[in-house]
């Protein structure tokens, strides 16, 4: 079964825009940034920042599967720490991917 489609409202540089993901994605998109001890805000702005792709959407959602993919250590530099989404988060987006 498909995860919804879910719209939020989110603040990016200091302007408010509308993002659309589906509720897995927006959950493991919490994971990173509770991991990194950031705020959802703050995760999304620096994807904004970085992306490649028109739709803001489409870059958090690769930015998302990749991080479950690929974990990257913590803010806290000790290279001990992963970012590590719970294991329904990564089941429900890496079979819908």
């Amino acid at each position: 079964m498909k995860s919804p489609i879910v719209k939020r409202s989110i603040v990016i540089g200091g302007h408010k825009t509308s993002v659309s993901l589906e509720d897995a994605f927006w959950r493991g998109l919490k994971e990173i940034a509770h991991a990194q001890r950031t705020t959802l805000s703050t995760v999304v702005g620096e994807i904004d920042k970085a992306r490649h792709q028109a739709n803001l959407s489409s870059a958090i959602r690769l930015f998302v599967l990749d991080r479950l993919r690929n974990p990257e250590p913590r803010f806290s530099g000790d290279g001990h720490d992963r970012v590590e989404a719970d294991d329904s988060v990564r089941q429900s987006i890496l079979t819908h991917a």
